[in-house]
């Protein structure tokens, strides 16, 4: 399963992270957010090692969301070295998401 990621623990787990990070922002009542879910789950297990790829609800973690803008979901970030490289906002295919993280690995 995805890593769980919070306004608690979004330092640990994504700024200070020595490997690029996929930060899928959705909601269990997002219809879009439904469809790019098993997605990002699939890329957890097949990046295992390489990247940390993880969620934020963003109805449980409103501070991650605000510090970041997110004003529609999905909205999945790319970061490397604590900084955003990249971002996807919609429900797409799952190769533009592993392009995306290719490119920064």
């Amino acid at each position: 399963m995805a890593v769980e990621i919070t306004d608690s623990n979004f330092s640990e787990v994504v700024t200070n992270s020595d490997k690029p990070v996929v930060v899928d922002f959705w909601a269990a009542w997002c219809g879009p957010c439904r469809m790019v879910g098993p997605l990002i789950e699939e890329m957890h297990g097949e990046y295992d090692g390489r990247a940390v790829v993880g969620k934020v609800d963003v109805d449980q973690n409103p501070g991650v969301s605000a510090q970041f803008g997110v004003r529609s979901i999905p909205t999945i970030l790319f970061i490397k070295n604590g900084e955003v490289v990249d971002k996807v906002v919609g429900a797409v295919p799952k190769a533009t998401l592993t392009q995306k993280l290719d490119a920064i690995l």
